[in-house]
């Protein structure tokens, strides 16, 4: 079995390992990382050989680190990362590279014409009727999107949203309240096999799928990193956060997971606060007094107009992964519009969690 797994901010592991009687065998380690003194590789491989081979990727990194000789010193590994990627080959995940891409990237849409879309496209994703999509949100109007476990009024100063002009709706995904505006957010959809996260944990698959995004980021000039669990900060400021939402395959099956995230290119912090609740505790747990340094915008760090932005980031994931452009089939369309009127844009729905 064979398994890869590329470190956030590292480097790429690979693990060659069979598995005989319940336990790892012939484990071989690789990849492009940097690891002294040379005899910690095969200390890491003698680690490993012979674990059960239901050891977790904790257990399995704490074998590593018991048998590494001391002064050892890893550049671009970890022992966390060997064993995720031991974990990904014995749970036989697919790889990037093992898709075919599609990109959409279309005109804009009512803010709960996009949750609907997430949901059917992921859906289709799923049921193996789509490829892996990469899609570009376009806003058609402000708005507060709140997670699926978010309680509404505590959330939302109704009466500022009302006199901004700013919708509030409800996506299917956990995490925190996003305030957005045409212009001034980029927003992107992954809705992927669910294979390509296998031997993951939850929250590292977060950190492996925004990968690409930090190293896209990268090339335009921001050093940005993964902080758990779903931000994208660089030494100015937080600059996205990240939801998930796993689907279930028809009859049970396989089926897919939804990673968005929203990042700021512009912000109007004024009119965010005047539409958020931001509580003391929330800002306590960032470690800053005042929210509008929470979000440190894009376009100041890039000094690119925002649709030049999105276009690197395609351009980057493209380049990595290979690309097609796409777009939502009338099919898809139809049922997203049908699903935007009966639940996202419902009260039962909006205020499920009051």
């Amino acid at each position: 079995m064979h398994g890869e797994y590329k470190i956030p901010g590292g480097k790429l592991v690979v693990v060659d390992v069979d598995e005989e009687d319940g336990a790892l065998r012939h484990v071989r380690v690789a990849g492009d990382f940097f690891l002294e003194p040379d005899e910690a590789l095969e200390a890491v491989n003698r680690a490993l050989e012979g674990a059960p081979a239901d050891t977790d990727a904790a257990g399995l990194a704490a074998r590593i680190d018991a048998a590494l000789p001391a002064g050892t010193v890893m550049y671009g590994l970890t022992s966390q990362g060997v064993a995720v990627a031991v974990r990904r080959a014995l749970a036989q995940a697919a790889d990037w590279t093992d898709y075919d891409w599609q990109v959409i990237h279309e005109g804009p849409e009512p803010p709960a014409l996009h949750m609907a879309l997430d949901e059917v496209l992921t859906a289709e994703v799923a049921a193996g009727r789509r490829p892996p999509t990469l899609r570009v949100w376009e806003w058609g109007a402000p708005a507060v999107i709140i997670g699926s476990f978010q309680s509404l009024r505590n959330e939302v100063d109704a009466e500022g949203a009302a006199r901004h002009g700013v919708e509030v709706v409800r996506r299917i995904s956990g995490g925190g309240a996003m305030f957005v505006e045409p212009g001034n957010t980029i927003t992107y959809s992954l809705s992927v096999p669910d294979a390509l996260v296998q031997g993951l944990s939850f929250q590292d698959s977060y950190a492996y799928l925004d990968d690409w995004v930090l190293g896209a980021l990268g090339e335009m000039g921001i050093r940005a990193w993964y902080q758990p669990l779903n931000d994208i900060a660089t030494d100015q400021g937080k600059i996205a956060g990240a939801a998930q939402k796993r689907v279930v395959g028809p009859g049970g099956g396989p089926g897919a997971v939804l990673h968005h995230v929203t990042m700021s290119y512009d912000i109007d912090a004024d009119k965010m606060l005047e539409v958020l609740r931001i509580g003391r505790e929330k800002m306590s747990d960032k470690g800053t007094r005042s929210a509008k340094k929470r979000v440190d915008p894009l376009r100041r760090q890039t000094g690119l107009a925002r649709e030049e932005v999105i276009e690197r980031m395609i351009s980057s994931f493209g380049a990595r992964y290979g690309l097609s452009r796409g777009k939502v089939t009338d099919e898809e369309l139809t049922r997203a519009r049908e699903l935007a009127r009966t639940k996202f844009t419902s009260a039962e729905w909006t205020a499920r969690v009051p």
